[in-house]
């Protein structure tokens, strides 16, 4: 059976990864001195409190090519196929060091790198496709054909309270604009060819709630979606309950933003990820 690989910034819960089979390679958040695991050795929890309370600002890294080597090594010694998704590109050098990791297996094994061009939900619905397509028994070829044929179909929007967080960690691209004197309304961003990009401004956060509804209502067709906040689980709540009528539950996926994800985008995110059906 192929092996699914991805990285922490997928947002794939611990309970997803178990069921589906799926190798989560966690990158790392340094507050200072101090190094910790995305989600292993520091929870989402745990990380969003230090975010608002330490007066040292978070910064992110990678993982190794060395790594990769590792796990694609370990897996190999059980399939001869494997597929790893990853954070776009333009977020992280990720890509770039997955594709080294493959360059240094000896294995006899069958390694394709997939830049997903996205991030947090819209990644994870990529990679819970890939692993369902890998349980039903399709090779490599046909997975990594059907993943990157999903890429333009997959669409996120998140909103925050601030985006103060993106333009500390230098991440805010095309959304430069939306910064300045409306730092304090409610942006929303989404991503494209693997970058981020603005979408609107919205006054208060109820009308940034409305706006996530509506992106996810226009849709004509639904394969699944994906439903996530950091530390507002009511709001995520009330967000599920709005689009209740829309997906069905077992195709609405719930997580957490990541911790590195968190570092750039802030403890108020609430994001909503689409897969258009074919």
């Amino acid at each position: 059976m192929v092996k699914v690989v991805t990285d922490s910034c997928s947002d794939i819960t611990p309970q997803l990864a178990r069921d589906l089979g799926i190798t989560v390679v966690p990158l790392y958040v340094q507050f200072g001195n101090e190094t910790y695991r995305d989600n292993v050795d520091l929870s989402t929890e745990e990380f969003y409190h230090k975010l608002k309370t330490s007066k040292i600002h978070p910064t992110t890294a990678t993982v190794t090519p060395a790594n990769f080597a590792q796990i694609f090594t370990t897996l190999g010694e059980e399939t001869k196929e494997i597929v790893a998704i990853t954070l776009s590109e333009k977020f992280s050098a990720i890509y770039a060091t997955a594709l080294q990791g493959k360059a240094m297996v000896e294995e006899d094994c069958r390694i394709e790198v997939i830049d997903s061009q996205a991030g947090a939900g819209a990644q994870m619905l990529l990679v819970i496709a890939a692993a369902k397509m890998a349980q039903s028994g399709a090779n490599l070829e046909e997975i990594v054909e059907s993943v990157k044929g999903a890429i333009p179909r997959v669409h996120i929007r998140m909103t925050f309270d601030t985006l103060e967080y993106l333009r500390r960690g230098g991440r805010v691209g095309k959304a430069q604009a939306f910064l300045g004197g409306l730092l304090k309304v409610n942006p929303v961003l989404g991503i494209k060819d693997g970058a981020a990009f603005p979408i609107a401004r919205c006054r208060n956060r109820a009308q940034a709630m409305d706006f996530l509804v509506d992106f996810v209502k226009a849709f004509g067709r639904i394969e699944a979606v994906a439903l996530e906040d950091a530390t507002t689980p009511e709001e995520l709540e009330l967000l599920a309950q709005r689009l209740k009528d829309v997906v069905p539950a077992e195709r609405a996926y719930r997580s957490k933003v990541s911790p590195v994800v968190g570092t750039h985008v802030g403890p108020h995110v609430l994001a909503v990820s689409v897969l258009e059906a074919e």
